[in-house]
């Protein structure tokens, strides 16, 4: 009975991304993140590179293979945009889903020059000039424009429109504002960190979750399943 249960779980979590989109329209969401001993992911400087080592920074080039999206705030897209390809061997690229409010990813960038080989979307606010919208329309990406009061509900706005569009996985790897914003959300799905032997320390530096949380213990959000691995060296 144990072997059968545990061989329905097993199906269960591999159908994961087919099961939420068929029943909410939303794609599955798998937040990436690398963070140290004391919970960090960058320092106070807004350092990160690398708190990971080779190893798992290459596992996470298989991550991106395997979904449809992978998606991440606009200042990250400014200093790495070759983060979002998948260097793993696979059919075709997943695309690339920038957080953007204000639609100031310049034109000019490495990441929307080549949208036409991977296609970019970019998620904005209504707050974003139309004469930016367009200059990004112009130069290959596409522009989704999420509704909402507040970033979770922006949030939510920019799932159900990347559901409509068939994107049925998403790998988000953001920094810690926008994964705030997916977590206040309700729409992180999983989780997958690396955590690494260093401490940084600092009351400034900065956690791999911000947002507003919950105010209460009670409240927090709990996992149904948790596995450990090792991955490459101890340092």
């Amino acid at each position: 009975m144990l072997a059968d249960e545990d061989t329905a779980r097993a199906a269960r979590l591999l159908n994961q991304a087919f099961r939420k989109h068929a029943r909410t329209g939303r794609p599955w969401v798998l937040f990436k993140s690398a963070m140290t001993l004391d919970g960090k992911v960058a320092t106070r400087d807004g350092d990160s590179q690398w708190i990971s080592g080779e190893e798992s920074r290459e596992l996470a080039h298989h991550w991106r293979a395997s979904v449809d999206a992978v998606r991440s705030g606009s200042h990250r897209a400014h200093r790495q945009p070759p983060a979002h390809r998948a260097r793993a061997r696979v059919q075709r690229q997943p695309r690339r889903v920038i957080f953007d409010s204000l639609a100031r990813l310049p034109v000019s960038s490495r990441l929307v020059h080549a949208a036409v080989e991977v296609p970019v979307i970019v998620v904005v606010s209504r707050a974003a000039r139309r004469t930016d919208i367009d200059g990004l329309t112009a130069a290959g990406a596409e522009v989704l424009v999420a509704s909402g009061e507040n970033e979770p509900a922006r949030v939510r706005s920019a799932l159900e429109q990347l559901g409509d569009a068939g994107v049925a996985a998403v790998l988000l790897e953001g920094g810690p504002h926008l994964a705030g914003a997916f977590l206040d959300a309700g729409e992180i799905d999983e989780v997958r960190l690396f955590l690494a032997p260093t401490l940084l320390g600092g009351a400034s530096a900065r956690d791999p979750l911000e947002g507003e949380g919950v105010a209460r213990i009670a409240d927090a959000i709990r996992a149904l399943t948790l596995e450990c691995e090792h991955v490459g060296r101890i340092y």
